[in-house]
């Protein structure tokens, strides 16, 4: 017998008044299966999260979930009441010991420590982790997360992708991590001109397999069009009376000539900014340092930044990334030292807050106003209407108001205000966020004919590794490693050097059992001060056996405050750890005679 589906949805489809987002779309999910859903911006992603999650209606077809299906959603901006804390916030099970600790273990994995702290007090991106909290706490049957890496550090992404790698768990989710989708989805979702494929593989199998798509989609197109030809020829010799078997051929036909008229969306060009000159001095960071009250940025920190060069800029979430940024565009003051800058440098900035535009504004004068044309050099120019189309937004698309664009093309827009200004020098904090897939394929062919230097802030390991070939990792507490590589390259290097540690750490314990074994060789009797101690531990090992059994019967007993479990919480590992410290002493001595 056939596993009933997760959730079914069949012949669903969708329209805001003239625009169609999707038509008669089907696909299902089985239990254990980690989908990712793929589509430009616009084109309806949010959309369908919010018509499965029964925020938003449709037009017609059907969505059914498996009776008693527990479902949970992560949204792109989740609300919270500002005046709860985070563990009210977080979740209802406040008299389970077993969650109450589950909560602690993943907030704190997520950088948020303090669980009585108000939600309002929390930056947006805090939010979205005490969210994503939440929903991995509840252990739901089927879990939605529309974009779980944004407001994540790199840290946290790969723990996140370990967590929903392992187990049973069952997902559907919609992000731009390209390695994320790689490592954790195995059925890839593809919304692509109102229609939905599915690909049984994760995102390389997708990338794969949706060239033969095209391929062969290119191919059906090409005999469609020499087929039309003798057919439009049939189509004008034929009376206007025509019989019954002729009617059947011109709705053929007329099917056909939509067949032939069909077309691929594919850029066949790169679009090179070749008119850009930068000088040979670009800027030098003169032994600065920053803090914030008793946190330090940057100390004594100095950096020659070379001429073309493309650097990412990595690390944890509050350890100075943006200061960074910001100090060299002078929107902060350094402490010490300073930012000198060549004189021939134009900085483009792209921040992770936008630029807020006004609803009435149309896409292509928000452009104008800035330039009509770009200059590419060589006596090669491209209008305004011709940039934004190799940005995605089709000639239509150019004169809608801005108030009918998606999150993600408003953040698109502003990407295009920031480049048709011919800047020598990009500095983008957090560029990918809220962009599709293929804008960010579109924005890495961009920034690698870049002609001046880079600058990338971002969580996005694909996107790094693409573009940037120089790293600097801001480690906290002041100090920054300057490393020459990309993204993969510097975590395969930490890989090597931990993987170095631990073989030299066991040389040195191999060394000191060795040591020991001699020693006992020789020694084989208690001094009268080896006694005392042997007493001692026997009495201590009891003492914390005891302690340690006390304090795990009170986590598990679901009594104490939230204060009183947090020490208890952070006491016992200590006690368990001096447990073991005595217990070996205490082995040690008990082999003497």
């Amino acid at each position: 017998m056939a596993q009933i589906p997760y959730l079914d949805v069949q012949k669903l489809s969708k329209r805001f008044g003239a625009q169609i987002l999707f038509d008669e779309i089907s696909f299902s999910i089985a239990e254990g299966q980690h989908v990712g859903l793929i589509a430009k911006n616009g084109t309806g992603k949010s959309t369908l999260l919010s018509i499965l999650t029964g925020k938003e209606g449709y037009e017609s077809g059907s969505i059914i979930y498996r009776n008693d299906l527990r479902v949970s959603c992560l949204e792109q901006s989740p609300k919270f009441n500002p005046e709860e804390s985070v563990l009210d916030a977080c979740f209802n099970h406040k008299g389970d010991p077993d969650k109450v600790l589950k909560a602690k273990q993943i907030l704190t994995t997520l950088k948020i420590t303090d669980l009585n702290q108000p939600m309002g007090q929390l930056s947006g991106g805090q939010q979205k982790r005490v969210a994503l909290a939440n929903v991995l706490i509840l252990e739901p049957d089927l879990l939605i997360l529309d974009e779980p890496t944004n407001h994540l550090d790199l840290e946290m992404i790969e723990w996140l992708e370990g967590f929903l790698a392992r187990g049973n768990k069952t997902l559907l989710m919609v992000t731009h991590d390209r390695y994320f989708l790689d490592n954790v989805c195995n059925i890839i979702l593809e919304l692509d001109d109102r229609t939905i494929y599915t690909y049984r593989g994760n995102y390389s199998f997708y990338l794969e397999k949706r060239q033969e798509r095209i391929a062969n989609t290119k191919a059906e197109i090409a005999r469609a069009n020499n087929l039309y030809r003798t057919e439009l020829e049939w189509m004008r010799r034929q009376p206007q009376a025509r019989g019954h078997k002729a009617r059947y051929r011109e709705e053929a036909f007329y099917e056909l000539q939509a067949k032939a008229l069909q077309r691929i969306e594919e850029r066949q060009i790169r679009l090179k900014a070749s008119n850009v000159y930068i000088g040979s001095k670009i800027f030098e960071c003169q032994y600065v340092s920053k803090a914030f009250d008793e946190k330090v940025i940057l100390k004594d920190f100095y950096y020659n930044f070379a001429r073309f060069e493309k650097m990412g800029i990595v690390g944890n979430n509050g350890t100075g990334k943006s200061t960074f940024i910001k100090m060299l565009l002078g929107l902060v003051k350094p402490d010490d030292g300073k930012f000198d800058i060549g004189e021939t440098v134009r900085f483009g900035y792209f921040s992770q807050d936008g630029l807020k535009f006004r609803d009435d504004q149309k896409v292509i004068d928000i452009i104008t106003d800035i330039a009509d044309y770009i200059d590419l050099g060589g006596g090669r120019h491209m209008t305004a209407s011709q940039f934004l189309n190799y940005f995605l937004f089709t000639p239509e698309m150019q004169h809608n108001y801005v108030a009918k664009l998606s999150g993600g093309e408003k953040r698109k827009l502003y990407l295009c205000t920031v480049l048709m200004r011919n800047p020598n020098f990009l500095i983008l904090d957090e560029p990918t966020n809220d962009l599709d897939i293929q804008t960010l394929q579109i924005l890495e062919e961009y920034l690698q004919d870049f002609p001046g230097c880079v600058i990338v802030v971002s969580h996005d390991r694909y996107f790094m590794d693409k573009v940037v070939d120089h790293l600097l990792v801001f480690q906290g507490e002041g100090q920054v490693k300057d490393f020459p590589g990309n993204y993969t390259q510097f975590r395969d290097y930490q890989a090597l050097k931990s993987k170095e540690l631990v073989e030299d750490n066991k040389t040195k314990e191999k060394k000191t059992t060795t040591q020991r074994d001699y020693h006992n060789e020789t020694r084989k009797r208690m001094s009268y001060k080896e006694k005392r101690e042997y007493e001692m531990l026997t009495a201590d090992i009891e003492k914390l056996t005891n302690e340690i059994a006390t304090m795990e019967e009170q986590l598990c007993s679901g009594t104490l405050e939230i204060d009183q479990l947090t020490e208890i919480s952070k006491q016992l590992p200590k006690k368990k750890d001096e447990l073991d410290e005595k217990e070996l002493r205490w082995l040690e001595l008990s082999e003497l005679e």
